[in-house]
This record gives structure tokens, C-alpha cells and sequence, in this order.
């Protein structure tokens, strides 16, 4: 199988393998998120995209990334992949 990446925002592309959940970022501010994503700031584990407009949030394996793109375009991306590795162009 072919290697995908989704385009996250500025100049910032992750595997798709590697994507965990992509969430709205109104998702932030439920309790147990808001801790999760505290935990992983500490560490260091924390990227902002493009500050301008943070529309979502990716957690990857290794690093949670703000991102200026909605969670469904990001969805739209991330899984508009068909099983022989061409995009869904609908």
C-alpha cells in the first residue's frame, strides 16, 4: 500500500497512518480533552499550524497539531482515500 499524507495547513503534511482523531476545535473544552491536550502542551508535544484561525485539531502518534483547516475537510482528506490508494474525487 501507498503512503498517503494529508495537508494539515501551511506547509505541514502527516501520514495518514500515523492520524489518531481529528476533532472540531470546539472539542477543546470538554474536561477530559482539555486535560489531554494540557498533558501533551507540557510535554512539548504541541504544534500550532498558522495561528490566524484554529479551526481543529489533529492527534497523531507523536504530536497533536492546530490546524487552520475545518475537521471535516480534514476528514474529507484524511479519508477520501479508496483501498487502491487513488483519491475519491466526490
Amino acid at each position: 500500500m501507498a503512503i498517503m499524507f494529508i495537508h494539515i495547513g501551511g506547509d505541514t503534511v502527516v501520514n495518514t497512518e500515523d492520524v489518531v482523531a481529528i476533532f472540531d476545535i470546539e472539542a477543546k473544552d470538554k474536561m477530559s480533552t482539555k486535560s489531554f491536550l494540557e498533558h501533551e502542551k507540557n510535554a512539548g508535544r504541541v504544534e500550532v499550524v498558522d495561528v490566524s484561525d484554529i479551526k481543529s485539531f489533529i492527534v497523531t502518534n507523536t504530536k497533536v497539531y492546530y490546524s487552520p483547516i475545518s475537521s471535516l475537510t480534514l476528514r474529507k482528506r484524511a479519508y477520501g482515500v479508496e483501498m487502491n490508494g487513488h483519491r475519491d474525487m466526490e
